[in-house]
């Protein structure tokens, strides 16, 4: 069978590695602004520079990024990430890399405070809309569902909490003194504290609950069927679990504590979402009133 020669095929005695690369890209997921979903095609035959650069292939005009931050370069086993000793560091799946990594698919690649995905195998374009989909209902950055997710699945929740009397709940988290932590850190440390936060609670949420940042460093979750004690209990697991994390970045150990409040559905078929958000809303106010690192409700 004749080829394009447009084309470029791999060929290995491996037959994992042996894959059609062509339309291997990136796709710019973080931050949020007017590049995000954009689709960044990698070149097999030149290296594909990443930087503030006017030279750089592949853009990312954000302050922590230098000006020529990595390459990416087409090996025989496959796409390979180089740091180029850029100022903040390359990481893949939030590992730093120290020299160069190989990347594979659907790997989250950082590069200073921009996100990129890294797509290679399988069809590229339906992961590529795949992707673009994802970035509607999860926080980039987190990689916990986003405010528009959670507002979507409270009004179903309340719904179906009504109609079958069935108790849920709602907790409204927020870091405390955080704007110190990203003063002290920069924006980078304070991205990881967020990171790092959101990761060590989705351990603790069951499938069916439903995590989310709200905004900033504010997070809510919604307990289905959870009782107003089982509601308290799961706070306080929650304010327990980050109060004794370590937060390490850059050599640097980090304290951090969360206020939480709670609230739940009257079992009286009326419940609705905004008095149910804006009850937990009150009682984080009210746990930072009373001193912060507590939970109210």
């Amino acid at each position: 069978m004749d080829r394009n020669p447009s084309e470029t095929w791999v060929s290995s005695q491996n037959p994992l590695i042996a894959t059609h690369v062509r339309d291997a890209c990136l796709i710019h997921i973080y931050p949020i602004d007017s590049s995000i979903g954009k689709r960044c095609q990698l070149r097999t035959d030149a290296s594909n520079m990443i930087g503030r650069g006017e030279e750089c292939g592949i853009q990312a005009n954000d302050f922590s990024v230098s000006r020529r931050h990595a390459r990416i370069e087409y090996l025989p086993d496959g796409f390979h990430v180089i740091d180029l000793q850029s100022t903040n560091g390359t990481f893949v799946n939030d590992t730093k890399i120290v020299e160069e990594r190989l990347l594979c698919d659907a790997d989250y690649l950082r590069i200073g405070n921009c996100i990129f995905r890294f797509l290679s195998s399988g069809n590229v374009e339906a992961k590529y809309h795949e992707e673009i989909y994802r970035l509607t209902i999860v926080d980039a950055l987190t990689q916990v569902n986003n405010h528009r997710f959670l507002m979507d699945s409270l009004d179903r929740e309340i719904l179906r909490s009504n109609r079958h009397r069935r108790p849920l709940a709602a907790i409204l988290l927020d870091i405390d003194r955080f704007k110190p932590i990203n003063d002290r850190l920069g924006h980078l440390g304070g991205d990881f504290i967020l990171r790092e936060m959101a990761s060590a609670i989705r351990g603790l949420t069951r499938r069916e609950d439903i995590f989310a940042r709200y905004g900033g460093e504010e997070f809510g979750l919604l307990l289905i069927e959870c009782t107003p004690k089982q509601a308290m209990e799961a706070a306080e697991r929650i304010r327990a679990t980050v109060e004794s994390h370590t937060f390490r970045f850059e050599n640097q150990v980090v304290k951090v504590t969360i206020s939480l409040g709670v609230s739940n559905c009257p079992m009286d078929g009326k419940a609705n979402s905004r008095e149910l958000l804006r009850v937990a809303d009150e009682n984080m106010y009210r746990a930072k009133q009373a001193g912060r690192n507590r939970v109210v409700g």
